[in-house]
């Protein structure tokens, strides 16, 4: 019985785990994502599928239009253009990001202070490690357009690190002016607008609004330019790997409950054959079969509790130790992140349980079945 109570209690924290891991995983990245090209972007219809993007002419009223529609928390223009950073001894490709929203980048600042002025930049800890510049420090940088070549003198005022390396090592933030000096354009215009959702779970509801609003908007030429396009259509790969996860979780999940279920099932068993005098003299009193399985699957449920129990106090303890301590760390070259993330989404949790519950007393009517075939006359006859 303890071997069947600690299998059950292993299975519950297993799938426990489980679930924040891959829960925290989807939010984690999903907010980096979102970090360096927002929920939604609205582009030129001519989008290269580049960073070099086609300008489009965004007015003042356009961003009061898209920022006020249900479930979007903030538009901002934005500008990006490719380049390269030059030091002495060595060269980096970067993509230069005009922008006025600093929330995410405040929040994984490592060093420094955020630029505020024209020419000022944020580099990311990895690529200041490589190129060897640090805060204070002037950095050269190189754009090419196609029939000249601009060099721009940019300070650093600050260092950042998300932990996602593949756009760690990319991104260079500016203020948005630095960005529009550099590629000579008009006021109003800019390579895109970015949009933030309240909630990625309506991220598609929203997204629909947003092309609705502009499929029909013309520009001050009277040209229709605009299109839409969600993270997920930005990144299909990530997202792809992301959706792969999923699958792992119902795989780990039904094993888990297998394994659970085995282990109620033996310790039931196990618990019938050592009372089998007791149910042959319940029997022989009046009880029927019914009544005495009613008995054997109480206790049994008792030990389903515990191990529910035991399993949730030890997931969910384990769990919050590495949300708050990050005590198993990640490649961030591999998985975009530096640690392990956790997440808590309760109504997952919750359903899992149930679940758990539920099936485990479902498969307890199996062995309680042998009930029925113990007679009290062998028993009786046996003492």
């Amino acid at each position: 019985m303890r071997v069947a109570l600690a299998g059950m209690i292993v299975g519950v924290m297993v799938m426990i785990l489980t679930v924040c891991i891959v829960v925290g995983f989807k939010q984690t990245v999903t907010q980096q994502v979102a970090g360096f090209g927002a929920h939604i972007q609205v582009v030129s219809f001519d989008n290269n599928n580049t960073y070099d993007l086609h300008p489009i002419e965004v007015s003042d009223s356009l961003l009061t239009q898209l920022a006020s529609y249900p479930g979007v928390a903030s538009a901002s223009p934005f500008i990006t253009k490719p380049g390269m950073l030059k030091t002495e001894s060595d060269f980096e490709g970067i993509v230069l990001k005009g922008t006025d929203y600093w929330d995410f980048f405040a929040r994984h600042l490592q060093a420094g202070a955020l630029p505020v002025a024209p020419q000022e930049v944020l580099l990311s800890v990895p690529l200041a490690r490589r190129l060897g510049l640090d805060v204070g420090d002037a950095v050269t940088a190189y754009f090419v357009d196609a029939d000249d070549v601009r060099a721009r003198r940019l300070r650093i005022t600050g260092l950042y690190e998300t932990g996602f390396g593949q756009f760690d090592e990319l991104f260079l933030p500016t203020p948005l002016q630095t960005a529009a000096r550099l590629q000579g354009w008009d006021a109003d215009t800019y390579s895109g607008v970015e949009i933030l959702v309240d909630d990625i779970r309506h991220l598609d509801e929203v997204a629909d609004h947003i092309y609705f609003a502009t499929v029909n908007h013309l520009d001050d030429n009277g040209y229709n330019v605009y299109y839409v396009q969600t993270l997920h259509q930005q990144n299909p790969a990530i997202f792809a790997w992301l959706d792969l996860l999923d699958m792992n979780v119902v795989v780990i999940i039904i094993l888990m409950l297998l394994v659970a279920c085995f282990n109620i099932i033996s310790g039931l068993i196990i618990l019938i054959l050592e009372s089998v005098q007791l149910i042959g003299i319940l029997k022989a009193l009046g009880a029927d079969n019914r009544f005495v399985q009613r008995i054997f699957i109480a206790q049994a449920s008792m030990l389903i509790g515990k191990g529910v129990l035991w399993g949730n106090v030890l997931g969910l303890g384990l769990a919050a130790l590495q949300y708050y301590l990050h005590l198993l760390p990640l490649d961030a070259a591999t998985y975009f992140v530096s640690y392990v993330p956790v997440a808590f989404s309760w109504g997952w949790l919750l359903l899992l349980n149930i679940l758990t519950i539920l099936v485990s007393v479902t498969v307890l009517w199996l062995p309680s079945l042998i009930i029925a075939r113990i007679s009290p006359a062998k028993v009786m006859h046996f003492e």
